[in-house]
C-alpha cells in the first residue's frame, strides 16, 4: 500500500491526515500509432504521478494522488474508431465537483498532471479560481517538463520516440513488435503560419496522419524511456515538495 495513492490507501491512514496537495492525473483514451495501447496517456500520467509523489513523499511532503481520469478532449478524432471524446464542458463539471470536495475538506492546493495534448485546463481553472478563491489551482503538462532533444533523436508529439520509449519501460507487454510500427509521418498545413505558435486550428487527425502517430518512433528504446522517466519524475516530485511547502499568501518575491 502506497499511502500517497488514494486508490490504495485506507480510512485508518487518512482519518487524521493533513493533506497539503491533491494531484489529479488526466489522460485520454485514443489510438497511438499502430503499436501503442489506447491507454498510453493514462499509463503515463498514472505512473509519472505516482513516482513523482513517491519522490515528494520521501522528502516529507503531505500529498495525495487521485485516481486518473481516463478520457480527454478528442474532438479532432471523431472518425478514429473508439477514440473516446470528453468535451471541455464535461471536464469543467468533473473539476468543479472534485475541487468542491477538496475545498470543503480543507485541501487547498490542487494540481492536474496532464498527459494529453488535446486537454487544455487553463481557462477552466481560471473560472474555478474565481469560484473557489481559497484554492491554489495549477496544471502541468509533464511532457513539456524536459528538453526532449536531450533524450530522443526524433521529434514528435503523439506515439513518437518519447512515448514509445516510455511505454517500452512502463508497459512493454502491451507494445506490438517493431515491424508493426508506423513511421508517424505528419502532413503539414498549406498555410505555413498554422505550424507556428501564434496561429492555431484543430487538426483533423485522419487528414494529417495515416497511422495516427505524429513522430517517428523507430529509435525508441527501453533505456531511453527509463532514463527519461527517472529524470522527469524527480523534477516533478521536487516541484510537488515546493508546492506543499509554499505559503499561498506569500508566493512572490
Amino acid at each position: 500500500m502506497r499511502p500517497y495513492i488514494l486508490a490504495e490507501t485506507n480510512w485508518k491512514h487518512l482519518k487524521d491526515a493533513h493533506i497539503e496537495l491533491a494531484i489529479l492525473p488526466w489522460g485520454a483514451t485514443e489510438a497511438h500509432n499502430y503499436h501503442l495501447p489506447y491507454g498510453t496517456d493514462n499509463f503515463e500520467s498514472e505512473y509519472i504521478a505516482a513516482e513523482a509523489a513517491r519522490v515528494a513523499y520521501n522528502q516529507g511532503a503531505n500529498l495525495i494522488v487521485l485516481p486518473t481520469i481516463p478520457f480527454g478532449v478528442n474532438t479532432g478524432q471523431s472518425d478514429i474508431y473508439l477514440d473516446i471524446n470528453m468535451n471541455p464542458s464535461t471536464q469543467m463539471a468533473i473539476l468543479g465537483d472534485i475541487i468542491e470536495v477538496l475545498n470543503r475538506q480543507g485541501i487547498h492546493k490542487f494540481l492536474i498532471l496532464n498527459s494529453h495534448g488535446g486537454n487544455d485546463f487553463k481557462t477552466l481553472l481560471r473560472e474555478l479560481g474565481l469560484k473557489y478563491p481559497n484554492m491554489f489551482l495549477c496544471t502541468s503538462n509533464w511532457f513539456q517538463a524536459m528538453d526532449k532533444e536531450a533524450y530522443f533523436d526524433n521529434k514528435g508529439d503523439h506515439a513518437d520516440e518519447m512515448e514509445t520509449s516510455l511505454l517500452m519501460h512502463l508497459k512493454p507487454e502491451l507494445i506490438l513488435p517493431k515491424e508493426e510500427w508506423g513511421d508517424g509521418a505528419e502532413k503539414k498545413h498549406k498555410v505555413k503560419a498554422f505550424s507556428e505558435s501564434w496561429l492555431w486550428s484543430e487538426r483533423p487527425w485522419s487528414s494529417v496522419t495515416k497511422d495516427t502517430g505524429i513522430g517517428n518512433p523507430k529509435k525508441a528504446s527501453t533505456e531511453k524511456g527509463a532514463q527519461f522517466f527517472k529524470d522527469v519524475t524527480e523534477k516533478i516530485g521536487n516541484v510537488f515538495v515546493e508546492i506543499c511547502a509554499m505559503d499561498k499568501e506569500d508566493m512572490y518575491h
